[in-house]
């Protein structure tokens, strides 16, 4: 076994060792909310949002971006556990930030190994062989921290399996501060929509 998984499994064993009674939480969230954030380690959202075990739904993937599988994570969150709010938490200095479409797929088709960050962006170091797959997918880089939260937000918001009621609220968090900054306009485009 790896050092990281002796590690992953000697915490694990102290935190099952002191469970208590968090085998009876509930299924539902107890604060009926749901954050959409990226997966950056710098990011935890139980200390930002003051989460415990069985409080919110936290949803994470690259960027924090609302694509399909987000949008999948959202509807099941409220429809069938009854959140009420959301959040899409976006953050400086993001991996997101530090390349294009064409970026990711002219690098995994070069190799498959990991590529180096420089003051010029990524760069290959693999060599090879790549694969041509990444063609085929929409890395939902980030050009604009703002306004990448913005179209997040309207995406969800415009979803056709997201009901008018739900508010969706856009941050950005700041990895030197840990500060949430809102995002006004995206705020804006979240306030629950009126139906006729």
């Amino acid at each position: 076994m790896s050092a990281v998984v002796n590690d992953v499994l000697g915490a694990n064993a102290a935190y099952a060792a002191d469970f208590g009674d968090k085998g009876t939480l509930a299924m539902p969230p107890s604060r009926r909310f749901a954050i959409l954030t990226c997966m950056d380690a710098r990011l935890d959202p139980a200390k930002f949002a003051g989460l415990r075990e069985g409080d919110a739904h936290v949803i994470r993937n690259a960027g924090g971006r609302a694509s399909d599988d987000a949008i999948r994570s959202l509807v099941i969150s409220y429809k069938l556990l009854g959140t009420r709010e959301w959040f899409v938490i976006h953050h400086t200095n993001c991996g997101m930030e530090f390349f294009t479409n064409d970026v990711m797929r002219g690098l995994l088709a070069n190799s498959l190994e990991t590529a180096a960050l420089g003051a010029d962006g990524f760069t290959d170091v693999g060599t090879g062989p790549g694969s041509t797959a990444g063609e085929f997918v929409q890395w939902l880089t980030i050009s604009d921290q703002p306004q990448s939260v913005v179209a997040d937000v309207t995406r969800i918001v415009t979803h056709p399996l997201v009901p008018a009621g739900i508010p969706v609220y856009g941050y950005i968090y700041d990895v030197a501060s840990g500060a949430l900054v809102e995002v006004p306009d995206a705020t804006r485009a979240g306030r629950p929509r009126v139906t006729a």
